[in-house]
């Protein structure tokens, strides 16, 4: 018993030891892998590949003892995995995923290392929770499809309030705050039965309903549809028209401006768009569930750039149900794949990988 209690020491070391090995192996080999830009060599680059997000234990780094328990004893520490993610937005580093499996939204917060969830508990407790955004001040508005309410929340989870409700909408599916932070805008999808294909706008503050934007239809300024929506700092709207193969612009006023890309197999063209997101500098980004990627399109309609591709195979930058985009501060991209139940991150070339607000990733 007391050769078996002395040799315990040098079996903690050597645990360590191959622990570390292996950490080290593992990051070798992910710095072997070349790296992935677009558009590809031998054009200028805009964007690389950064990382790919699944698991809570990506953005929570667990301790040597942790480490060492999980060999010894083969439990490993807890961790929470993506099961059906929908949508992604993402504020000063935080990057919230709503997930209509596990019915909360999932949050890596990158600054503070640490992840948590948000609508678990009442008062605040989701049901589906689809489409996300943030303010200013990073509160998170939540489309709860089932209760038909917008839930608002503060970035540290807390819940504050509820827009909508059972009378306001057919199908309640995605959410977009104005720049000012004082109005949101929800996507009614409608659906075959319904007229109610069209834009929802409620005052934050009181939580009254102002007014609708757009009917059913396929003219110009109407929607067929509506998927998701982004609003830029003129208050001007861009709005997935789903079952039209476009991305139509409005106003602030609601008035119809223009529409980008229509039905089509090429590049420039959509046969299932789902999400959309801008960035600062006007540029439009369009998730398409068919094409397995997603387009970037200047402020005019321009095709700029497709990134990504459909492939069954799990890798990088390969898609088979692509769904939720948005764009950082920093110009950083997020989009959602439901089918592998995951969440990809490009970073402009521009930047540095140690730059921005999720520069600072666990490593």
């Amino acid at each position: 018993m007391q050769t078996l209690m002395r040799l315990i020491p040098l079996l903690v070391f050597t645990m360590h030891i191959l622990l570390l090995g292996c950490a080290s192996t593992s990051d070798k080999e992910a710095q072997a892998l070349e790296p992935l830009y677009f558009p590809p060599p031998p054009d200028q680059a805009r964007f690389v590949y950064e990382r790919t997000i699944q698991t809570s234990s990506q953005i929570e780094k667990g301790s040597s003892q942790d480490h060492l328990r999980e060999l010894l004893t083969g439990v490993t520490t807890d961790s929470r995995s993506m099961a059906k993610p929908f949508d992604v937005t993402v504020c000063k580093g935080m990057i919230f995923v709503s997930d209509t499996v596990l019915r909360t939204v999932m949050v890596f917060d990158v600054p503070g290392k640490r992840f948590f969830e948000i609508g678990k508990d009442k008062p605040g407790a989701l049901q589906k929770p689809l489409g996300l955004a943030t303010d200013d001040d990073c509160n998170l508005y939540v489309a709860d499809a089932t209760s038909k309410r917008i839930m608002v929340y503060d970035q540290a989870g807390n819940y504050m309030k509820a827009l909508g409700g059972q009378d306001w909408f057919d199908r309640l599916t995605h959410v977009s705050v104005d720049a000012e932070g004082t109005r949101v805008y929800a996507v009614d999808t409608g659906g075959v039965g319904s007229e109610n294909h069209h834009i929802l706008v409620f005052d934050i503050d009181s939580g009254k309903h102002l007014r609708n934007i757009s009917k059913r239809g396929k003219q110009h300024g109407e929607l067929n549809l509506p998927r998701d929506i982004a609003i830029d700092a003129r208050g001007w709207l861009y709005v997935v028209d789903g079952g039209n193969f476009r991305v139509q612009v409005f106003d602030e006023n609601g008035e119809f401006v223009r529409q980008v890309g229509q039905l089509g197999r090429q590049y420039g063209h959509f046969a299932r768009p789902k999400g959309v997101a801008l960035d600062s500098a006007g540029n439009i980004y369009v998730s398409d569930a068919a094409h397995g990627n997603y387009q970037i399109f200047d402020e005019g309609g321009q095709l700029l750039l497709f990134v990504g591709n459909r492939s069954e195979k799990f890798e990088r930058a390969s898609y088979m149900l692509p769904a939720g985009i948005d764009v950082d501060e920093d110009g950083r991209v997020y989009i959602i794949d439901q089918y592998f139940r995951k969440l990809d991150i490009y970073r402009p070339v521009g930047i540095g990988e140690n730059e921005g607000f999720v520069g600072a990733w666990v490593k």
